[in-house]
């Protein structure tokens, strides 16, 4: 989206709300206009969030690395090129502090994961990773699931970097191969043989939880 682009919405009184977000990056660039940056900031405060959430598994890391985030993106907006998506470079820089953020942490404190030993039942590990994105349960699962979930975790974290940043990117976010190739700066056909790996790792590690019973 250029700049003439959106120089026309503009002429035709179309509001900053119903702008793309590369129209808004561009303009706020262009401006410094900080209320378009803030309507940016509020159309990925929750999805991003949640994304780093789960990623780091520390709600006050994730709200840290949002925070800065959103401070690269308005450092570097000069360096976003016209054309491009703007989710999957958001994603990019998101990821890289993310990455930062638990370096650091390793650094000042050791982090000691328990391996899952559970046999290979020969299920679809994408039950697996449902548990951490399932809806509310009732009262008298809920302890069990959350055993379920601690499981499912120590799982992920288990897996190695690569694999753990694809498996949010792709099966949480819900990001293509191609975009999911672009934020991590890597080959799709990376991309595809990683995930196909991470799968089947997580399959090997996990037990059903909810056996068939004759």
């Amino acid at each position: 989206m250029n700049a003439t682009i959106t120089n026309q919405r503009m002429a035709l009184n179309v509001r900053p709300q119903e702008w793309t977000d590369e129209e808004l990056l561009l303009r706020y660039r262009a401006t410094g206009d900080r209320e378009l940056f803030a309507l940016l900031v509020r159309r990925y405060e929750t999805e991003l969030y949640n994304y780093l959430r789960r990623y780091l598994a520390d709600a006050e890391m994730a709200e840290d690395v949002f925070q800065a985030t959103f401070l690269q993106v308005h450092l570097k907006c000069e360096h976003f090129e016209e054309g491009r998506k703007f989710r999957p470079w958001l994603y990019t820089v998101a990821t890289n502090q993310a990455i930062d953020a638990r370096r650091r942490a390793k650094r000042h404190r050791m982090v000691s994961l328990d391996r899952v030993t559970a046999a290979d039942d020969g299920e679809d590990a994408g039950r697996m990773l449902d548990l951490l994105v399932s809806e509310e349960l009732g009262p008298l699962v809920q302890l069990d699931e959350r055993e379920r979930r601690e499981q499912v975790q120590r799982s992920l974290a288990d897996l190695p970097e690569l694999m753990q940043q694809l498996i949010h990117l792709v099966y949480f976010q819900g990001l293509k191969y191609r975009e999911a190739a672009e934020v991590l700066d890597i080959p799709v056909g990376t991309v595809k043989s990683r995930m196909h790996a991470a799968i089947l790792k997580l399959s090997e590690g996990w037990k059903d939880p909810y056996p068939q019973r004759n």
